[in-house]
């Protein structure tokens, strides 16, 4: 039975069950913890709200109720941010962004992992870790590796993905069919299919991409810097963000922009998609969180019409790695309880259950199973595009939020103010290179 209540100032979904006696009488694992009721924050987002429609077989498998606290993602990082500084916190787990993960374990708000996954009582010998995503669950997961921020020896987990992301291209199959245009697969085949399709689809943009100032602008120029060949940092936290990489990136955006549908320069992700949505663009690489919408005939103009491929290659493929992960906050209440509900939506049986109510893999073998392909056909292209799904396209480190603002900021004036991108990009690495020394990452040099 679902009721709905107000928590703190979100909206709450508490799933209840009729009779908790029934998880007693399982006895196994859950019995100690029947009649407990968690509470967990999460984004309102496509995947979360999957997560909803199976949190009550949970519920009738163990006899805890969980009671939910959904919020826009920033207000609920605002949330979170007064949450964890309390000596006993309202949240039994949450959901992170990802770009989150380097601020919570820097403060030391997180749990380590490790000791819920040695405990016989707790850990379930069926859950193949091996299963879950590289890609991800080295970006939202792991901390305190190489670099910090990525899997090492001296690496740990702290969060395991759940709603995770890549970015694949989306196009539209009837347009590209029409003019004879290939399916791109390299970087120029991108941008010339990009400034084509306006010239022989007037009124059409090539690719809707994000562009707004700010962090927007800062993840569209990433998304391409990776795949050409470039980084922030080397791996000395020297800024290589202006190198020939760094350039090309930047046009490539410029391009994209240039060539994009109206209004393309003040597009957050949602305001892309739209774009594409509605048949506004004849592309769109981003999440592959927005693929459910466009399939949608109630909400897109295009459902049908559209094909899916891989990001497509520069010097290198590197798919994006984004979106959500879950962790148990030190000051949680219930610990144990809360480990025993990450551990199920992340298992095989939870993972597929929450793909097929709508939500994002974090195993391979959820993209693999032939049911979840013969309901979402595109999940075939999206299994391949995390083979090649990169967790170091962007730094995960205490410093980045002050730098992100900073390449977002001068990117935009790149693509409205017609600011020459090697000025920008070398007044970026030096801005960055100042920030970094005052947080102390050349102290060892």
């Amino acid at each position: 039975m679902l009721s709905l209540k107000t928590i703190l100032t979100g909206t709450a979904l508490s799933v209840s069950m009729a009779g908790l006696a029934l998880a007693d009488g399982h006895g196994g694992p859950y019995a100690p913890y029947a009649g407990t009721t968690l509470v967990i924050n999460v984004p309102a987002h496509p995947h979360y709200n999957a997560m909803m429609k199976v949190l009550p077989a949970f519920t009738e498998e163990t006899g805890i109720e969980v009671e939910v606290d959904q919020l826009q993602y920033l207000k609920m990082r605002e949330r979170q941010t007064l949450e964890l500084t309390k000596d006993e916190g309202d949240y039994d787990m949450i959901a992170y962004v990802v770009f989150s993960k380097a601020d919570y374990v820097f403060a030391d708000q997180l749990e380590n992992l490790a000791r819920f996954f040695m405990n016989p009582k707790l850990a379930d010998p069926n859950y193949d870790a091996e299963d879950l995503i590289d890609g991800y669950v080295a970006n939202i997961g792991i901390a305190g590796g190489k670099k910090g921020y990525l899997p090492g020896k001296t690496g740990s987990l702290f969060g395991i993905p759940f709603g995770s992301e890549t970015s694949v291209l989306a196009y539209r199959k009837d347009i590209f069919e029409k003019h004879g245009i290939a399916t791109p697969e390299t970087y120029d085949q991108l941008l010339d299919a990009a400034c084509k399709i306006p010239e022989v689809e007037p009124g059409m943009g090539g690719m809707a991409s994000r562009a707004a100032s700010g962090h927007q602008a800062s993840h569209a120029f990433l998304l391409h810097l990776a795949p050409l060949g470039g980084r922030v940092f080397d791996d000395n936290w020297e800024p290589i963000i202006n190198n020939d990489a760094g350039v090309a990136a930047a046009n490539a955006l410029k391009t994209i922009v240039d060539c994009g549908p109206e209004g393309s320069q003040t597009f957050g992700p949602a305001e892309a998609a739209a774009a594409f949505g509605q048949g506004q663009a004849a592309m769109f690489m981003d999440s592959i969180a927005f693929a459910a919408g466009f399939e949608d005939p109630s909400k897109s103009k295009v459902a049908g019409n559209v094909g899916y491929a891989l990001h497509p290659e520069g010097v290198r493929r590197g798919s994006q790695t984004g979106g959500f992960g879950i962790a148990i906050p030190k000051n949680a209440q219930n610990k144990e309880a809360a480990f025993l509900l990450m551990q199920w939506l992340t298992s095989k049986k939870g993972d597929l259950m929450v793909a097929m109510a709508g939500g994002n893999p974090s195993r391979f073998s959820t993209y693999e199973n032939a049911e979840l392909n013969e309901k979402y056909p595109y999940s075939a292209t999206f299994g391949e595009a995390l083979k090649y799904a990169d967790p170091d396209w962007r730094p995960i480190i205490p410093t980045w939020g002050k730098i992100n603002a900073d390449i977002g900021t001068t990117m935009s004036q790149v693509l409205t103010e017609g600011l020459d991108p090697q000025e920008a990009l070398n007044g970026v690495a030096e801005r960055a290179r100042a920030i970094m020394d005052e947080a102390g990452y050349y102290t060892w040099q």
